[in-house]
C-alpha cells in the first residue's frame, strides 16, 4: 500500500506545482532560479515528450489508460514478489503518468515549467543546448525508468553470481 502512497505524493506534488505555475506565472514568462542554467518557464505542451505528436489528445488518453492498467497490474505482482526497488520505480511511473494524464484529460495539454540550459565550452567547442521544458511528472517518470534499468542490472548480476556459484558447486 505504501507504494501507492508514493505515487499519490508524486501526483500531488505534480498537480500543485502545475496549479501554482498556471495561477502565478503568465504563459511564456521565464523566471531565473540559477542564472540562465535553471529557469521556471510557463509552457503548455499538447503533445508528448519533446513536443512530438502535437494535438493527439485522445491517442494519449487511450494509450495512457492501457499503460496505467499495466503499471498497476505489474506493481501488484512486484509487491507480492517483494521487489522493493522495482516497485518503487513503478510507483514513480504511476504517479507521473497519472499527473500528465489528468492534465491531458481535463485541459487537453500538459503544463511544463522546468527548463535547463547548458552553455559551456568543452575541448574548445562551445556547447549551447536548451533541454525541452518538463515538469515533476516527467521527472518522476524518468527517475522511475532509471530505477527499472538499475533493478534489471542488479537482478542480472545476482543471476550471474548465482549461476557461477552453481557451476562451482557442480565442479566439486
Amino acid at each position: 500500500m505504501k507504494y501507492y502512497f508514493y505515487a499519490l505524493i508524486v501526483f500531488i506534488l505534480d498537480q500543485v506545482s502545475k496549479w501554482f505555475i498556471v495561477k502565478r506565472i503568465p504563459l511564456g514568462e521565464e523566471r531565473a532560479v540559477i542564472g540562465e542554467f535553471f529557469m521556471i518557464t510557463s509552457h503548455r505542451n499538447r503533445g508528448a515528450a519533446f513536443g512530438i505528436l502535437q494535438n493527439q489528445r485522445w491517442f494519449f488518453i487511450i494509450i495512457t489508460t492501457f499503460v496505467l492498467i499495466g503499471i498497476i497490474w505489474y506493481m501488484r505482482r512486484t509487491i507480492r514478489e517483494n521487489k522493493t526497488l522495482l516497485t518503487c520505480a513503478l510507483s514513480l511511473l504511476l504517479g507521473g503518468a497519472i499527473g500528465n494524464f489528468v492534465d491531458r484529460a481535463l485541459f487537453g495539454e500538459v503544463v511544463d515549467f522546468l527548463q535547463v540550459t547548458f552553455d559551456f565550452s568543452l575541448f574548445g567547442k562551445d556547447i549551447y543546448y536548451i533541454y525541452p521544458i518538463f515538469n515533476i511528472a516527467d521527472s518522476a517518470i524518468v527517475i522511475g525508468v532509471i530505477l527499472i534499468f538499475l533493478d534489471s542490472i542488479l537482478a542480472w548480476r545476482k543471476e550471474k553470481k548465482g549461476a557461477a556459484h552453481e557451476h562451482k558447486s557442480d565442479l566439486v
